[in-house]
């Protein structure tokens, strides 16, 4: 039997191949468009980097059933914790940029990545879109002598080491919130010292206690001791007053800064994710975002309603780990 090498085809035979060839790269440059079309084919994985019950797991389950009625696919919640938000994060950015697995991302990526705990920074995801947004408020006790923010810095000032402040751990955002405001104000964050907590429930309790005097926690968070008189807030942390307490002055107009610091939770995907995929997770999102029963869950809970698309979220992230990495620097938690 005679076999004919691949450099001896006739020219008919070459034609006929090079056909096609030609043939079957018009029939995938046409197939790919009608597969973004199609997306998503099967069901999405929504990573939360938190434990389930928390208000970033809150966020995430009503994002994810909404998003199913606008993809028409199953949305699947998983709980990926450990690490101070390491895990989960971590497992967003490696899993595949198709679109099938995508995460919500909290303020932490940009605060991790200063304490050596992770390379990750926001800049590792493909940003879809800003959802939550709740600013610092400045709680003490109810019946502290303080009736404004201004009469609470005067008296650190006048008695650095005095009065301290609780709400996180060593480093957390309600941390870097209060050490950030004394820096805006030139006053040493070292001023009011640190006492780590397991979250905002147990330091604003110390408040209530005596323990600690400052909770610079979310409004969301003091809701239940601001509604039953045992806290009051002397400011918000944000350009605009809160919706959930809007008496609440911000701190421009209380003091004339423009110091802000605040809880953030938004969609990304890994890195690489194709344009029209994320295009359509985001117009996905805005839909969700307005929607009147993600805008009813949110205000039952106190929490900030925000939209920002995938330029504009982007940005956003980008500007909130240059703020906090500078507040941290001046703390003395940066590695």
């Amino acid at each position: 039997m005679r076999v004919r090498s691949a450099g001896f085809f006739s020219r008919r035979s070459f034609v006929a191949h090079a056909a096609g060839v030609a043939a079957g790269l018009a029939m995938f440059a046409a197939a790919a468009p009608a597969a973004a079309q199609g997306y998503p084919s099967r069901p999405v994985t929504l990573i939360v980097p938190w434990g389930a019950g928390g208000g970033t797991d809150a966020t995430a389950r009503i994002i994810a059933s909404l998003l199913e009625k606008e993809l028409g696919q199953p949305m699947t919640v998983v709980n990926r914790t450990g690490g101070n938000g390491v895990v989960g994060h971590a497992a967003i950015a490696a899993a595949p940029p198709d679109g099938y697995t995508i995460g919500m991302a909290t303020v932490e990526i940009g605060m991790m990545h200063w304490q050596g705990l992770t390379p990750l920074t926001s800049a590792s995801y493909t940003p879809i879109g800003l959802a939550n947004l709740d600013p610092a408020g400045i709680q003490v006790r109810a019946d502290a002598p303080y009736k404004t923010v201004a009469e609470l810095l005067a008296a650190i000032k006048a008695s650095p080491g005095k009065l301290k402040a609780s709400g996180t751990g060593q480093g957390g955002i309600w941390h870097l919130a209060i050490a950030g405001l004394l820096r805006d104000q030139k006053i040493d964050p070292a001023a009011v010292p640190w006492v780590p907590s397991n979250g905002a429930a147990p330091g604003l309790q110390d408040v209530v206690a005596g323990g600690v005097e400052i909770a610079p926690v979310s409004l969301p968070e003091a809701r239940s001791l601001i509604d039953a008189s045992k806290v009051k807030s002397l400011a918000i942390m944000s350009d605009k007053p809160s919706a959930l307490y809007p008496n609440v002055p911000t701190l421009k107009a209380a003091i004339g800064s423009d110091w802000s610091m605040a809880a953030w939770r938004g969609i990304v995907a890994p890195k690489g994710l194709p344009a029209d995929v994320r295009d359509k997770l985001a117009g996905a999102l805005k839909k969700v975002v307005a929607s009147k029963e993600y805008t009813d869950f949110m205000a039952s809970r106190g929490f900030g309603v925000i939209y920002a698309g995938p330029d504009d979220f982007a940005a956003y992230m980008a500007k909130s780990d240059a703020e906090l990495g500078a507040t941290m620097k001046a703390v003395g938690i940066v590695k």
